[in-house]
């Protein structure tokens, strides 16, 4: 697994990302290229602008970490085409060079603040998180969705 708190991998990601343009049609999935990297903007967005979002309730909140948890963070690739939390879905159309932006920015946000920034760091749907697992959670989502789109 890459380590988004490395600037060299994480310039390896940001690299990837700049492969992309707006009309790359993804081998799997329905979103198009501008709603994908405005996907990947909301786990990031979750930890900058957690305002915006609806904290889950204790059972939820139980239920997100004894099972949803593992599959997040563990090492293992997800599948094409699973199921996403609703606030994940991108439905309308987004501006591309925004996305692409914002989606750079938060990358080198993460690395510039470091792992000691996120070891033991809450994470609204998952509890205290380790810095391996924010870097997994990052970073996988991440290369799902390049690879998606064949970057």
């Amino acid at each position: 697994m890459k380590n988004l708190f490395t600037s060299k991998e994480a310039h390896e990601v940001i690299d990837r990302i700049n492969q992309l343009d707006p009309d790359k049609v993804p081998q799997w999935g329905k979103m198009n290229a501008d709603q994908m990297l405005a996907h990947c903007n909301v786990a990031y967005s979750f930890v900058f602008e957690p305002e915006k979002y609806k904290r889950p309730g204790p059972v939820k909140k139980f239920l997100l970490k004894t099972f949803v948890k593992k599959f997040v963070v563990g090492e293992q690739p997800y599948k094409r085409n699973s199921r996403t939390s609703p606030d994940f879905l991108i439905i309308n159309k987004r501006n591309f060079e925004e996305e692409k932006h914002k989606l750079v920015s938060n990358i080198k946000k993460v690395q510039l603040l470091g792992e000691n920034h996120f070891e033991g760091k809450d994470n609204m749907s998952f509890g205290s998180m380790t810095s391996k697992e924010w870097n997994i959670l990052f970073y996988k989502h991440l290369d799902h969705h390049l690879q998606q789109f064949g970057v």
